[in-house]
């Protein structure tokens, strides 16, 4: 039995070591002569006989080395003498067909690898003397993971432990599979059979955080179950239900919303392996966390524990429970040696005071802690937490999300009388200060910061004083206002202050500057820091036109004046004042906001442009230029900002939402599908690979990271930005093949016919989205990327701060991805219904034979109509009205493309069910065919006129022109693409069972030309873009801000300008001379232009083509 289970079917690595080494240098001759030596003193080793066919080394990682070392095409050279070789035994044939499954799959075979696996599964339950090592077993779970069907491989494992129950490799393989799955009921019941078997401390932890994942998935179904009890107390109708429910009982509203929530309950139970009945009950939980900790206690009674992660899950359990008494009494014995930093184990002590009450003992440990390390901020604001004894913190959810852990400052106003509380910041204000006495040297910032948020709170408690606050700040900014990032260490200090101390605060600040001698670097971190807090205090929008002007002058001769403090500097470092031309962009475009004279916009363009070619890799300017490029209309030239942020692994999540808004709604469809496909294959790279993660934490004993790898798989799953990637991608597909109604279908049978969609539609509602963006770079202009200032009139505000628009954010996304997602299922019923509309075979009544698409796309429209807001007969006389000039087109909103989709579809489905109008049926698609037709040319030729013809301008309008013929235009030709082949003659004379409906085509002609009609306008648009003379567009746009007046836009550019055509190469050294003397904004402007007319020309080839396949269904019809 013991060679069963040794390295790949016994042999030892000593044996084998010279075959990988002549591999690993390339020496394959010598390599096949080793392993056909090793064959014949083995015959029956599978192992040396598929070295033998391979000439490849193997290991426990075999696939690795296959395919990393010698890439695909060797797998493809040697595949074919795999496929014909023939094993001698059924272990080889075990080991064999294992490995063929992977050369299979590795070729794009899916469905052979897939087969061969199955043989081999079936090999190992059916013959009793096939070798089952680990790494036959571990390469068949390879290929089954890959082909997603991970349940196989955990199966083979299944069959394989059940056989040799005391087999360890194999129980951590079947563990292992247990872990991918994300079944924690079953990886904690295989960790408790190692535990039994060899009595290690590492499966009794696996088992232990099973235990806890258990629990945490548990609490969601908790909360679910709470939600359920509490809208049946709001709505007794639904208390009729029984079990499962029975729809037919369900109320309208409330009903609908406790069937959704048991549905997610039932698939956190089948996803997560967890009984969530017990969890229901209200002491689930309970039962298991005491579990654990009598694992854990009576493993500690006979062999203690030996690693501090073991310590740490203990903690943890006795914590979930609150034991915090048995905790500290345990962290504060013998296994308290196992943490071996004081300061970590300081940290965990005063938490567990906090927790238990004891706030005067958690202070005096914190205050322990910031003795040994008195930079600690957040251990600061833990230890005035205690002081005044506010309990929102250690006792919230934050505790127990150690992914997305987050410590507000704000904390309530303390319930201490006064004289308590002004005793304790005595206190607090005393020790401070001994901090700052000890580290005066040392040049930290924490103590200072902890005098300001001590003085903060006192007026919170309303007992502040202004002017201490001011005389603390002015400390903190004198001795560290050169810092960069002194002015975010105190922005919410300064929102404290009134406004009128604002001001006094500014001029102190701006005289305390002036009187301070210092080098030439701190000077110039000094007056970057001025200038922030200037713009923070909120005067910057009330200043007259011309100061603001001045101070966007002042900033750049600043920037030129200190270029050379730079010269030294790598290329890949940060430069002197390199925020002052980020600044400086935000002051001009400020200016256009406030007088929309483009002229500010475009020379931001440029300012950041030369900063660029300056320093090449500032993703600040570039994320600026990104978005200045979008509003402006160039967003081919965004995209490729957007690409040299070099944008990889997790900042996939939370970076790509600068560009892909933008994109979703541009003629840019390569561009489009290709952003989609990376953010995708990460997304879906991930999950594959997190539960590689997870396992190797295990392995590592790096217990904590388990539970955060599950967490944080659960946050991207649930990311909105992933949802509206899949739902986004299938839809890309449909616009690009919707000029071709044979390759749309195509398309569409692909996608079930829209099936998949509508049942993502359907859980949406009972789906808890996660937004991972970076909002904080983002500019001031667009906090989020459903806002843009720039976009509507000047508000006069004094200052527009990032608004948290969550809920607001979650609630939209959830709208526009539900209705998107019916969108597939709608188009391929509308096709369906278009084309028996006008088939000959009709019954005695004149309806068409199958009803069921008519009633499928009723109850879409319906659910289209209540998600815009209306029912179904109102939604029908919103479009009707709308388009006769009988109600106005605001009732429309921002939902423009949607009440066109509706519309469009809406007449799809008029066509075939005649339910509207005159009884005749000659009225109906005489009116839902002018509505459509109607409708779309109103809109595109307005948006259309509202886009200006040139490069001057921001394309505001455009993204919606671009929606309007890729989406309700394009799905109204799908229509009519569908009527016109099914009037062709099918080749055989059909016999006539009614009336033939000989009114379509008629409707369909007039549709054509009133299509035709808008597209030719659309493409003599573009083409006037297009062909205007470059010479024309530049000087447009240059002229724009190159103007000799000493007020208005250009100031600025000219002072860049200077600077650019008088370098020195002594005084800004031979790297920034270069960038220097390689400037030319004619260069830059061209680029510019050429960027704006490439977005033009996509959009005209996509006109075109939609204008071919008019043309092309004109003549079709001419022939009827």
């Amino acid at each position: 039995m013991a060679s069963k289970f040794g390295l790949a079917g016994g042999l030892p690595e000593r044996r084998v070591r010279p075959i990988w080494d002549a591999i690993d240098s390339r020496q394959f001759k010598n390599a096949l002569k080793l392993v056909t030596s090793l064959l014949s003193k083995n015959p029956n080793s599978p192992y040396a006989l598929v070295l033998s066919s391979y000439h490849l080394p193997s290991s426990p990682n075999l696939c690795n080395l296959l395919f990393l070392r010698f890439g695909l095409s060797t797998s493809a050279r040697l595949g074919p003498f795999l496929l014909c070789f023939s094993p001698r035994t059924k272990s080889m044939e075990f080991y064999f067909d294992a490995l063929k499954a992977l050369i299979l799959e590795r070729m794009g075979k899916a469905e052979e690898a897939l087969s061969v696996c199955l043989n081999a599964k079936e090999l190992l339950y059916n013959n009793d003397s096939v070798l089952m090592d680990d790494l036959t077993l571990s390469t068949l779970q390879i290929v089954f993971q890959r082909l997603d069907h991970l349940d196989l491989a955990t199966s083979c494992y299944e069959y394989a432990c059940g056989k040799f129950p005391n087999n360890l490799e194999l129980m951590m393989g079947l563990f292992n599979c247990y872990v991918r799955e994300y079944s924690f009921v079953k990886q904690q019941q295989t960790a408790i059979k190692m535990y039994k078997l060899a009595g290690e401390e590492r499966s009794l932890l696996w088992a232990v955080c099973s235990i806890q994942l258990q629990v945490l998935v548990g609490k969601i179904s908790a909360w679910i179950a709470k939600a359920v009890q509490k809208l049946k107390s709001l709505d007794p109708c639904v208390c009729n239900c029984r079990g499962r429910g029975d729809i037919n009982n369900l109320s309208d509203g409330l009903g609908w919303l406790i069937m959704i929530l048991f549905v997610f309950k039932v698939m956190l139970s089948t996803y997560f392996g967890l009984d969530s009945c017990k969890v229901l009950c209200g002491n689930g939980g309970e039962k298991l966390l005491l579990l654990a900790e009598g694992l854990l206690k009576k493993h500690v009674a006979s062999h203690s524990l030996h690693e501090p992660e073991a310590l740490m899950v203990y903690i943890s359990i006795l914590e979930q429970q609150a034991k915090y008494g048995d905790a500290l009494e345990i962290l504060c014995g013998k296994l308290g040696s196992l943490l071996v930093i004081e300061v970590d184990k300081l940290r965990i002590q005063g938490r567990l005071l906090a927790r238990a009450g004891d706030y005067s003992a958690a202070a005096n440990i914190f205050q322990k802690i910031l003795e040994l390390s008195p930079d600690d901020w957040e251990c600061f604001l833990d230890y005035l937490g205690c002081l005044l004894e506010d309990d929102r913190y250690w006792s919230g959810r934050a505790m127990d999300d150690p992914v997305n852990r987050s410590k507000s400052v704000d904390y309530k106003i303390s319930y201490l009388t006064d004289e308590v509380f002004d005793s304790r910041m005595s206190n607090a204000s005393a020790f401070v200060q001994k901090l700052q006495e000890d580290t005066d040297k040392n040049f930290i910032r924490g103590p200072y910061l902890a005098s300001i948020e001590i003085e903060r709170r006192k007026h919170l408690h309303r007992e502040g004083d202004d002017d201490k606050l001011m005389e603390l700040l002015m400390q903190y900014f004198v001795r560290f206002g050169h810092l960069a990032c002194s002015t975010s260490d105190v922005e919410m200090f300064l929102d404290v202050l009134s406004p009128g101390k604002n001001i006094d605060f500014v001029d102190k600040l701006k005289k305390a500057y002036e009187c301070v001698p210092t080098v030439p670097t701190k000077v110039l971190g000094q007056s970057i820091t001025f200038l922030k807090v200037q713009e923070l205090m909120g005067n910057t929008f009330e200043l007259p036109i011309t100061e603001l002007e001045a101070r966007a002058v002042k900033m750049a001769e600043l920037y030129c004046k200190n270029l050379p403090l730079s010269k030294d500097l790598d290329s890949q470092e940060s430069m002197y004042g390199e925020e002052l031309l980020s600044m400086l962009c935000n002051i001009l475009i400020q200016s256009f906001w406030r007088t929309r004279h483009v002229g500010y916009l475009t020379e931001a363009i440029m300012v950041l442009e030369f900063g660029l070619n300056v320093r090449r890799h500032v993703s600040q300017y570039k994320v600026l230029l990104l978005h200045l490029y979008s509003h402006w209309g160039a967003l081919s030239l965004a995209h490729q900002w957007f690409k040299s942020l070099d944008v990889k692994n997790i900042l996939m999540e939370t970076v790509t939402h600068h560009i892909l808004p933008q994109m979703l709604v541009s003629p840019l469809w390569v561009d489009l599908n290709n952003l989609l496909q990376d953010y995708l294959k990460f997304m879906d790279d991930h999950f594959r690979e997190s539960a590689d993660l997870t396992f190797l934490a295990y392995r590592h004993r790096n217990y904590s990271k388990v539970i955060e790898f599950v967490q944080f798989k659960e946050r991207l799953q649930h990311s909105y930005q992933y949802l509206v990637a899949r739902v986004e991608a299938p839809i890309l597909q449909l616009k690009q093949n919707a000029d071709n109604i044979e390759e749309e279908e195509a398309v569409l049978e692909k996608l079930k016919c829209g099936i998949h969609f509508l049942e993502l539609s359907n859980e949406i509602g009972s789906k808890s989205l996660t937004f991972n963006e970076d909002l904080q770079s983002r500019p001031w202009w667009t906090p989020c990327s459903e806002r843009n200032y720039l976009l509507g009139p000047f508000e006069g505000v004094s200052y527009c701060p990032r608004e948290d628009l969550t809920k607001e954010k979650e609630a939209s996304v959830r709208r526009a991805v539900e209705r998107k997602s019916l969108l597939p299922r709608m188009i391929y019923l509308s096709i369906r219904s278009a084309s028996t509309s006008v088939k000959e075979n009709f019954d005695v009544n004149g309806s068409i034979s199958d009803p069921k698409i008519s009633s499928e796309l009723k109850i879409l429209l319906e659910r289209y109509a209540k998600m815009l807001g209306f029912s179904f007969s109102e939604a029908i006389e919103v479009v009707s009205g709308v388009s006769g000039g009988l109600k106005s087109s605001e009732v429309f909103g921002l939902d423009l493309i949607d009440w066109l989709n509706f519309a469009v579809f809406l007449n799809s489905w008029n066509l075939g069910s005649h339910e509207l109008g005159q009884a005749d049926g000659d009225g109906i698609q005489l009116q839902t065919w002018q509505i459509v037709n109607s409708l779309l040319e109103k809109y595109i030729m307005k948006k259309m006129n509202l886009t200006e013809p040139t490069i001057n301008s921001p394309w505001n309008s455009f993204p919606i022109l671009v929606q309007l013929v890729t989406e309700p235009f394009a799905w109204h030709a799908l229509v009519i693409q569908a009527c016109v082949r099914s009037s062709l003659p099918s080749g055989k004379k059909k016999k006539k069972t009614g009336p033939a409906d000989t009114s379509a085509l008629f409707y369909t002609r007039d549709s054509v030309l009133s299509l035709c009609s808008t597209l030719e306008n659309l493409v003599k648009w573009c083409k006037e873009i297009i062909n205007q003379p470059e010479d024309e567009k530049l000087e447009s746009f240059l002229s724009s801000f190159q103007k000799k007046e000493q007020e208005g836009p250009g100031q600025v550019f000219q002072i860049l300008e200077t600077l650019a055509s008088s370098v020195n190469d002594i005084d800004l050294g031979e790297q920034i001379s270069q960038a220097l003397k390689s400037w030319n904004h004619v260069d830059v402007a061209r680029k510019i232009v050429t960027g704006k007319c490439g977005v033009a020309a996509e959009f005209l080839q996509i006109c075109e083509s939609k204008f071919k396949m008019l043309q092309k269904l004109k003549q079709q019809i001419a022939q009827f």
